[in-house]
């Protein structure tokens, strides 16, 4: 009994706490005699009719609000309290730094004019339609605080009872009358000044679109007619009378240049240097890069009627080439004796053709391995004439424990590679350039890995791929590789190693040697390309097929059927045949500017089948570690119920598994200056598609797999500079799909004031990027 009592006194106490330090950061008790915080304002409406989208008119009134209220965060607001302590002597100095970057000056009633926000309110609903509004406010006074009730009394929105496009018989008027059918306005919709203004916006793209070059969305203007009884708006739509005479013309190009040498610090526009006319278009000077290269991205031409698309698909095409710091493109009037034509003259200011880069980093695992990564890469992005981008990368690492069971234990990793990119599809037969805003590219990349465990094997991989990257749009991607040829040989295992081996057959396959010939195939969507948008999603998928062409030519050729029993072999490597599918889905949320929900579900499967039992090891799923479930160590969950070895087994030897279910949930928010906090939870875990003696793992089941889903959380803090991320993530296990049915969930145990449960629970990850 007295225990219990000690424990509820003891609660008690952490509220009475909490609550002191809750109050303290709310930045009241510095105010002066006299002074009360402003907390913000609420908005109501009045009315006598029926009012739809309340919440949409509420939100409008809202953004009209001035004053913004000092910022808070869960109840407090530290940028107020930062900025007082700093004290009124912070001139200069570290007192200086808190002030002005963590700080916020106080937000007073006495600042706040609300018969003037009242009017700004008034304008706004105005704009959607609310055209008698009155708004009136009262101020709410505490001790040291003051909030404002804005009420505002409104009648329905006007709604538009019909529009009507320019009635004139000029060429232009026609235009804008045979695309209104494609108008944002439509009869019966509220009336919306914003839906005005984007419908001026889509004719005037039209117009561009079609040889308008020099018309302007301010020519066009939208007259109301009301009627008060009915509550209706009546609009035509009109040239204005002030609209000069080339706005109403369609343009047509005359002479096209292109200067592919163009510096900014040219002051002088006159054409000094020799000329070539190829198609038509005029290079100014001798081009580094082939001039049928720059043609297949340059789609002005000589005669064609001006159009915005082909003008922004220009510039976009020859900035995604990756050999020019800025495109620029100037039209003029042209002085042919006919009006309606323009010159235009392309400038594009050359990167420097070769660059060369050296990163060294120190790289820490969640497995206690540590070590230095150096990385060296060479490009050239003009290697044979034809806007090509050769790379040569040489990477380095190695890795140990300093402290802990393996601290004699170490490797180290060689990795060059070249790649080779190509402005262009590389196909047997002719295809027509694809008229798109990005550049096609045919890839090809040649690796070798050299990896070294020492004392125990030596690892060899050779990687070829060769294929295609393009983007329909801005949102999408497409990679398909073709020839995508992997091989892999284990070399001088050592006695131990292969008592290991030795003791899990299942395993000792992932070890043998491997050749991996498939296709793969990669999608992604990716929206957060669109800013401002408040839910943006991204998702990839990704298919490989391999071993199914060897095995069709052994079957045609030889009459051979691929088996895993007595599998086949290509040039003496017995081949991998599997299929393998993955989709990763995220989706972000935006709060505010600085705060955001972040969720992904990622899923997985491969199945191994003809020439192979298992999946190779380079294929399999794995879960746990810095960007899979952050409580648990590197690849050390599952599969199943698996419970993770306290041996070599965590570290070389992971099982992973045939599929792969996982989420993770975080809720992300700016701190102050570029450090950005995180709370997050995971959860997830592999599983076999069959039952095999060497793994104590019950294979998956849709009826029980979300029984063994392992789960953590924690909170994470990371500084983010936008071109570098440095994470650190601390988790705690939440659920350990490996304990008894009944006594998984292991939520009642967390004990942060125990040593040895913060040593035997608590994870840090220190990594490179966000998680997802």
């Amino acid at each position: 009994m007295t225990s219990k009592m000690h424990r509820k006194d003891f609660r008690k106490f952490i509220y009475v706490i909490i609550c002191v330090i809750f109050s303290s950061c709310t930045g009241t008790r510095f105010l002066k005699d006299g002074e009360k915080l402003y907390t913000g304002a609420t908005i109501k409406l009045q009315s006598t009719q029926k009012i739809k989208h309340k919440k949409s008119i509420i939100k409008t009134a809202e953004l009209a609000v001035r004053p913004k209220p000092n910022k808070k965060f869960l109840g407090m607001r530290p940028k107020l309290w930062f900025y007082f302590i700093a004290g009124d002597s912070a001139k200069k100095g570290f007192k200086k730094w808190v002030k002005n970057k963590l700080g916020e000056p106080p937000v007073l009633i006495s600042q706040v004019k609300p018969a003037q926000t009242a009017k700004y309110i008034d304008a706004a609903l105005f704009n959607l339609g609310i055209f008698d509004n009155i708004t009136a406010y009262q101020i709410d006074e505490k001790k040291k605080t003051a909030h404002i009730i804005y009420t505002c009394a409104v009648h329905a929105p006007f709604k538009i009872s019909a529009i009507h496009f320019p009635a004139d018989d000029d060429l232009l008027s026609e235009f804008i009358r045979d695309n209104s059918k494609k108008s944002l306005i439509h009869p019966d919709d509220d009336y919306n000044l914003q839906v005005l203004k984007n419908e001026r916006e889509r004719i005037d793209a039209v117009l561009k679109e079609n040889g308008y070059f020099y018309f302007n969305p301010d020519f066009l203007v939208f007259k109301a007619d009301t009627n008060l009884r009915l509550q209706t708006v009546d609009l035509t739509l009109s040239l204005k009378d002030e609209t000069p005479y080339k706005a109403m013309l369609i343009y047509r190009m005359n002479d096209v240049y292109v200067d592919p040498d163009y510096s900014l610090q040219q002051v002088d526009d006159t054409i000094s240097k020799d000329t070539s006319i190829v198609d038509d278009v005029i290079f100014i000077g001798e081009s580094k890069i082939r001039t049928k290269v720059i043609l297949r991205s340059e789609f002005i031409r000589k005669n064609e009627v001006y159009s915005r698309k082909l003008h922004s698909m220009t510039l976009n095409r020859l900035m995604t080439m990756g050999n020019f710091k800025y495109v620029n493109v100037k039209f003029t009037e042209s002085d042919s004796a006919h009006p309606g034509f323009l010159d235009a003259r392309i400038l594009l200011t050359p990167l420097p053709k070769y660059t060369f880069r050296t990163a060294l980093t120190l790289v820490s695992k969640s497995n206690d391995f540590i070590g230095p990564n150096l990385n060296l890469n060479y490009r050239n992005k003009n290697a044979f004439g034809g806007a090509e981008l050769l790379s040569f990368s040489l990477n380095g690492s190695v890795e140990t424990q300093f402290t802990g069971k393996y601290k004699n234990l170490y490797s180290y990793e060689i990795n060059p590679m070249v790649e080779l990119y190509v402005p262009r599809f590389i196909v047997p037969f002719k295809i027509k350039n694809p008229t798109s805003f990005y550049i096609p590219k045919t890839k090809t990349s040649l690796s070798y890995t050299y990896l070294k465990r020492v004392g125990y094997f030596n690892q060899r991989s050779l990687i070829y791929t060769f294929g295609y990257k393009w983007k329909p749009d801005i949102k999408k991607e497409h990679e398909l590789n073709i020839v995508n040829i992997n091989l892999t040989s284990i070399s001088q295992k050592t006695l131990e190693f292969n008592s290991l081996l030795e003791a899990n057959p299942f395993l000792k396959t992932s070890y043998e040697e491997q050749f991996i010939a498939g296709v793969l195939y990669t999608f992604t969507y990716n929206e957060q390309v669109i800013p401002f948008q408040k839910n943006q999603l991204y998702f990839i998928t990704s298919t490989e097929l391999s071993g199914n062409a060897l095995s069709l030519f052994k079957k045609v050729v030889s009459n051979q059927t691929a088996s895993s029993e007595d599998p086949l072999s290509v040039a003496g490597s017995v081949y991998s045949q599997f299929a393998r599918f993955t989709l990763d889905i995220r989706d972000y949320i935006n709060l505010t500017s600085k705060s955001k929900f972040a969720f992904r579900l990622y899923t997985g499967t491969g199945v191994a089948y003809g020439n192979s039992s298992t999946l190779p090891y380079t294929r399999r799923f794995f879960s746990g570690g810095p960007n899979s479930i952050r409580a648990f160590q590197i690849n050390s969950v599952g599969p199943g119920t698996l419970e993770p070895q306290a041996d070599l087994s965590t570290i070389y030897l992971e099982t992973g598994g045939d599929i792969k279910i996982e989420g993770n949930a975080e809720y992300r928010c700016n701190l102050f200056s570029i450090l950005r906090g995180a709370v997050f939870i995971d959860a997830g875990n592999v599983w076999l598609l069959r039952a095999t003696p060497e793994v104590d793992s019950q294979p998956f089941a849709f009826s029980s797999f979300y029984k063994e889903l392992a789960v953590g959380g924690g909170i994470g803090l990371r500084a983010d500079a936008s071109f570098f991320v440095l994470r650190f993530d601390l988790a705690a296990p939440f659920r350990k799909p490996w304990l008894p049915e009944n006594s998984r969930w292991v939520l009642n145990e967390i004990n942060l004031g125990s040593p040895t449960w913060r040593k035997d629970n608590l994870v840090l990850s220190i990594a490179i990027g966000y998680p997802f």
